[in-house]
């Protein structure tokens, strides 16, 4: 039906004749020209519709925004003075020749001149992605996974599916449970993961596995997550962490030079305990100059219990996190809302200085804690954040966990609002991460039971597992987790070591994981691997700020599609068929 997509139509096509088809931007009316700009998928073009032709014209009258058309014509330069550099197509037009009208559209719902709200968007997803930015942003997300599976197919990966009904496996997330019609009362898992058939795969001999797969989990949502997102997922045997690493960061700096014509460089490695120490994160954006600085060894015999306990305490820290040059641009009220704001993460206050005048020593600062803070521990404060005239201090103490959480959450939102952070790429490896991290009741894994530790043997791990490190790395962008992975354990002593100290008993655990403790009987091959988080890589690339504006149909925040009002209600029959009853919720009637 068409010789031409819109945006192709440039000055090497001018004199010649083309066929378009695609819908109307705009229409306008310029008393005896009628010109639209029709679009596709691969941009737009001006039309001219000449009222010398009658019937085409009387056609033309009738368009509107969203029509659907199909029209000839011949390319011609553009009036001068009238070129559009901003468009592709911008320096020619079409003098249109024949016109069809091949579908209708009734007033739209939504109105992309005016605001419009992403449940509306969502709501009305097919008329959404009709935008040049949506289409634009699903046409780069099919340019990434089309080089990803090249760039995997060149290193010798081999693309292989695993399967989308499962059983239930602990991922970190509740999950999505299908009911067995032939095996009433038993149910299958959505994968949160590929994680263990990828392992089994390993061992079957398939030394160099990849594929793009839907994942699964049930959790609350945010700008980052959705109930089903896509994995870029790898696994290799025979290959360290050094060498998973080197191949996953070749494969990142070619998407960036490819599609964005950027240079990365070589990625910078950070031990999680420095990346928690500097920034509060394990996920830190490097373009933010910020860092958090430790000062609890100064504020130890304070009789401000505030900083004294915290200080005292094996678990506590206390933390300063400067901000040159802000003191008199953060107001009063700037600190009350910033303190609401660190309350969020658990911390109790946010005590703060600010330094007017250093030659006039105490004099020259002004805190409402000051009067707490003897001279020596005041000058070893200023000391060691190297503060300056003009600068604000903040203090976080509390837990140490409190204090990462808080004021690194902190640094990002004051980085934000005051012009800290740069516009560059800054991408990291955040490595030697701890084997486990303590929660009430016991240990749990950092990223799953299937990780390996560094260095240790089984009986060494037991007899000291909160001290080990895991051999886990994550690939950090511009403060986004975009990739993590692990060397795997492939030993079944070591697994079942592991599974012992998350409280995981013989039988849970063979009723679990029996298929693959016995799998790790037989031979198995040292393996490692990472995934990345494809929805997450691609909102960063297109600089949007939700996955969603890079997923063809996502949910809501609460896991809700809009667009065919799902999740639904089953019918009985198929209920029936399926050996389920439904309880009535709290609060709602049984007769309903």
């Amino acid at each position: 039906m068409r010789s031409h997509y819109c945006g192709q139509v440039t000055e090497a096509l001018i004199g010649q004749q083309v066929t378009l088809c695609g819908w109307v931007n705009r229409r306008r009316d310029l008393g005896g020209l009628i010109f639209i700009d029709i679009r596709d998928r691969d941009g737009l073009v001006q039309v001219v519709f000449d009222p010398d032709q009658k019937d085409m014209f009387a056609v033309a009258e009738k368009l509107r925004q969203e029509f659907c058309i199909r029209l000839q014509g011949t390319v011609r330069a553009r009036p001068d003075g009238q070129v559009n550099k901003d468009m592709a197509s911008g320096a020619v037009e079409i003098n249109a020749t024949e016109l069809e009208i091949i579908s209708r559209a009734e007033p739209l719902p939504i109105d992309f001149n005016q605001q419009v709200s992403e449940e509306q968007r969502l709501r009305f997803r097919y008329l959404d992605l009709r935008r040049p930015q949506m289409s634009h942003n699903l046409q780069f997300r099919a340019k990434v996974t089309s080089l990803v599976r090249r760039f995997f197919d060149e290193q010798g990966f081999l693309d292989i599916e695993t399967p989308m009904l499962t059983r239930a496996t602990p991922e970190g997330a509740r999950d999505y449970l299908v009911p067995s019609r032939t095996h009433k009362g038993k149910f299958f898992a959505l994968p949160q993961s590929p994680q263990l058939f990828k392992q089994l795969l390993m061992m079957s001999g398939f030394d160099r596995y990849y594929q793009i797969v839907k994942c699964f989990r049930d959790e609350d949502l945010r700008a980052d997550r959705q109930p089903e997102f896509t994995q870029i997922d790898i696994e290799t045997s025979f290959m360290s962490a050094d060498q998973v690493m080197a191949v996953t960061e070749k494969m990142t700096r070619q998407l960036f030079s490819e599609l964005l014509q950027v240079e990365l460089g070589e990625f910078p490695r950070m031990t999680w305990h420095e990346a928690m120490r500097r920034f509060g994160s394990d996920k830190p954006d490097l373009r933010n100059p910020l860092e958090l600085v430790d000062v609890a060894d100064l504020l130890k015999e304070v009789e401000f219990k505030v900083f004294s306990g915290p200080a005292n305490d094996a678990n506590g820290r206390v933390a300063a996190l400067k901000v040159p040059g802000k003191a008199e641009a953060i107001s009063r009220k700037n600190i009350d809302e910033y303190t609401n704001f660190v309350g969020i993460y658990g911390a109790k206050g946010l005590a703060w200085l600010k330094v007017k005048d250093l030659s006039a020593g105490r004099e020259g600062i002004q805190s409402p804690v000051l009067k707490f803070i003897p001279d020596d521990a005041l000058q070893g404060i200023l000391e060691r954040t190297e503060a300056a005239n003009g600068d604000i201090i903040f203090f976080g103490a509390d837990k140490s966990t409190v204090v990462a959480e808080a004021l690194g959450a902190l640094r990002l939102k004051v980085g934000q609002e005051h012009g800290f952070v740069s516009d560059e790429w800054r991408p990291l490896w955040v490595v030697d991460f701890p084997m486990f991290e303590a929660y009430e009741g016991g240990l749990a894994a950092l990223h799953h039971p299937f990780t390996a530790p560094v260095n240790v043997t089984a009986e060494e791990l037991k007899a000291n597992p909160a001290e080990a490190l895991s051999n886990a790395y994550d690939m950090v962008l511009n403060g986004v987790e975009v990739g993590g992975g692990s060397v795997r354990i492939h030993e079944n002593q070591m697994q079942q070591a592991v599974f012992g100290i998350l409280g995981i008993e013989p039988d849970e655990a063979q009723e679990k994981f029996g298929f693959l403790l016995e799998a790790l009987k037989y031979g198995t091959p040292p393996h490692a691997g990472l995934a990345f988080g494809l929805d997450r890589l691609v909102m960063l690339m297109v600089g949007a700020s939700s996955i969603r504006d890079v997923i063809a149909f996502p949910k809501t925040t609460t896991a809700a599609c809009v667009l065919t009002d799902a999740p639904g209600v089953a019918n009985t029959a198929a209920l029936d068929d399926l050996g389920i009853d439904l309880k009535a919720l709290p609060g709602t009637d049984d007769s309903e």
